[in-house]
């Protein structure tokens, strides 16, 4: 969850190094550090807070090698002590993950004279690395040696000021990406962070380490074997990572989301029809088999899957499985014969994701598959198919755009089964020309920003928010809620409106606002009923309505009227105006926007 940038080159690094960190902020972090080798001796800066504050620390560096990182709290809290790169000695070291046997090398180097300044799992790894140097002759030989004594999850980049000019990397468990530049090489946890030095990357697969120089570079598997790994051509571009006219990432990515949509749609429809080969050669013949679903995510993704659900039983008729991939992998997990796994991931690096798809049983899984924004994930390259979402970066940390492509992808999904299965109900040129209609819709929520601002007006003081939704919009309710709480730190909980005097109506009073989102499908009557419960114990009603079913406003009821949408794609379109009375709610009550507090945008610890 944290940030990685490290260089060696025949040019000063320290500015590169700073720009990676700035680039990595949107990942969330509570300190940051940088050490660089020159002259034979690693000079280390680190401070709590912004990379700013890091910055101004700093003075000017001829050092052509260093390591740079952003810290988000796992072991200890934030403070300069537990802030990286941590040092023993000659060596110094960045990382990533959670070492989980850190306890017992801790008392193991304990006894051996060792003493700890910090409360992190990242100082065991220096003094571990200094230990093994006392027997251990090369740089080489002791990262070799200090590797395998690790467990858990890692991405390391690490300097020995007795042997300069040289580079040490690894990963386990945590991304990891080598910039191949022209006489110099750059390491980032993400191709983002390295975008201002070159557009060349290769990406580390699980268990590589690597040994970096300026001029060269040497990859080696888990057994310490040679190994060369493709170089890839990044297609991301500056302007995709720069907030242009907006105040916000966020701003930026909700205006964003016709547009990645439309691109997500492309190459993948016909005039009338659904193109064949979406999921390369076999993928058509694997869905035509498949007799059930399992869909495993974390968070908004896991959203999106809940909604894939109702697609998927409905226009398939196969049963649907969605779990929680934290809670999958620690339970005995009955899978049905002939079984589609569908991993979701934005980054395609979400370690509790990539774990349970480490844990699963093959034996009745028909195929694995990956929704993911990232072609060059761990995830993707760990499953058999994989379906793309075209979002681009997405730099906030409450997803957006990462989250309606992953519904557009996954309703094409479920459109492309049901045609492989023949299914018979199955209407497929109707289901093409609603999604194509998808972009425009997404374009014309978008005008109702004005309005939806000054209904953020009522949030202001507010504490606590409940959202209301039935069936497919039930999940986007949660989503909802999700942003809300993320982005305003307002208490917010979403539940499916027919449970509402199963127990959540106590909570209704006119001190509590009720969102609501009511499209036009064949529960609209009994979703009034539920919000007649909610006006008749004062609670302050938020509505978001179809024009189709919309009622007249009143001093109980707020409300803004959506076009008229095809219930199919619903849950799409009424996503946007949630996220913008979160991010307007987040504006005016002054909080992070973008860098929302405690959070990352990519959890890549368990």
């Amino acid at each position: 969850m944290c940030g990685i940038v490290a260089a060696i080159a025949e040019r000063p690094v320290q500015s590169i190094l700073l720009e990676g960190l700035k680039r990595l902020e949107y990942r969330g972090y509570d300190s940051a550090g940088l050490a660089t080798l020159a002259g034979g001796h690693i000079q280390r800066t680190r401070a709590q807070g912004k990379v700013a504050k890091l910055e101004s620390l700093l003075r000017d560096s001829t050092a052509n090698q260093g390591i740079a990182h952003t810290r988000w709290a796992t072991h200890g809290v934030p403070s300069i002590k537990n802030a990286h790169p941590h040092q023993s000695g000659r060596f110094a070291v960045v990382h990533n993950g959670i070492i989980e046997n850190y306890e017992s090398l801790r008392s193991e180097l304990t006894d051996f004279g060792y003493t700890f300044d910090s409360d992190t799992d990242t100082e065991t790894i220096a003094h571990l690395l200094h230990s093994v140097s006392q027997t251990h002759d090369s740089f080489d030989a002791v990262v070799t040696a200090a590797i395998k004594r690790l467990e858990g999850a890692f991405a390391l980049a690490i300097l020995d000021q007795e042997t300069p000019g040289v580079l040490w990397v690894a990963r386990q468990g945590s991304p990891l990406v080598i910039g191949v530049g022209h006489g110099e090489h750059f390491v980032g946890s993400d191709q983002l962070a390295l975008l201002h030095v070159t557009d060349r990357f290769i990406f580390l697969n699980e268990g590589d380490s690597a040994k970096l120089r300026a001029h060269a570079l040497e990859i080696y598997d888990g057994d310490h074997q040679p190994v060369n790994r493709p170089l890839v051509q990044a297609t991301a571009s500056s302007e995709q990572v720069s907030k242009g006219q907006y105040r916000h990432f966020m701003a930026k990515e909700i205006y964003e989301q016709p547009n990645a949509v439309l691109t997500t749609l492309q190459g993948r429809l016909g005039k009338n029809q659904i193109l064949r080969g979406v999921l390369g050669p076999q993928g058509d013949q694997l869905l035509a088999e498949a007799k059930a679903v399992q869909i495993v995510a974390c968070g908004t993704s896991y959203h999106a899957g809940l909604v894939a659900k109702y697609w998927i039983e409905s226009l398939v008729g196969i049963p649907c499985q969605v779990e929680i991939a934290s809670e999958y992998r620690y339970r005995k997990v009955v899978t049905l014969p002939n079984t589609l796994w569908i991993a979701i991931s934005q980054s395609g690096e979400t370690a509790d994701v990539l774990s349970a798809l480490r844990y699963i049983d093959s034996t009745n899984v028909l195929t694995t598959l990956a929704i993911c924004n990232v072609a060059t994930s761990s995830l993707v390259r760990e499953t058999n198919l994989a379906l793309f979402t075209e979002a681009g970066p997405e730099i906030g940390v409450a997803s957006t755009k990462a989250f309606t492509t992953q519904l557009t992808v996954l309703l094409l999904l479920a459109g492309l089964m049901a045609k492989n299965q023949s299914v018979l109900e199955f209407s497929e040129s109707n289901f093409v020309q609603v999604l194509q209609q998808l972009p425009r819709l997404l374009e014309e929520v978008l005008t109702l920003e004005p309005q939806i601002q000054t209904i953020s007006e009522q949030f202001i003081d507010k504490q606590h928010t409940l959202f209301l939704g039935r069936a497919t919009m039930n999940p986007i309710a949660m989503e909802g809620a999700l942003k809300l709480k993320e982005l305003s730190y307002i208490h917010a909980e979403a539940y499916p409106a027919g449970e509402l005097k199963h127990g959540p109506l106590a909570l209704v009073d006119e001190t509590m606002p009720v969102v609501a989102v009511a499209p036009n499908d064949e529960l609209v009557e009994k979703l009034r009923s539920n919000l007649s419960e909610v006006k008749a114990r004062g609670g302050q009603l938020i509505l978001f309505a179809d024009f189709a079913v919309a009622t007249e406003a009143s001093d109980e009821i707020t409300q803004c009227v959506m076009p008229e949408i095809d219930p199919l794609v619903a849950p799409i379109v009424f996503t946007l105006p949630l996220q913008l009375l979160s991010y307007h709610v987040a504006v005016l009550r002054g909080t992070d926007v973008d860098q929302p507090r405690n959070l990352a945008k990519s959890v890549t610890v368990e």
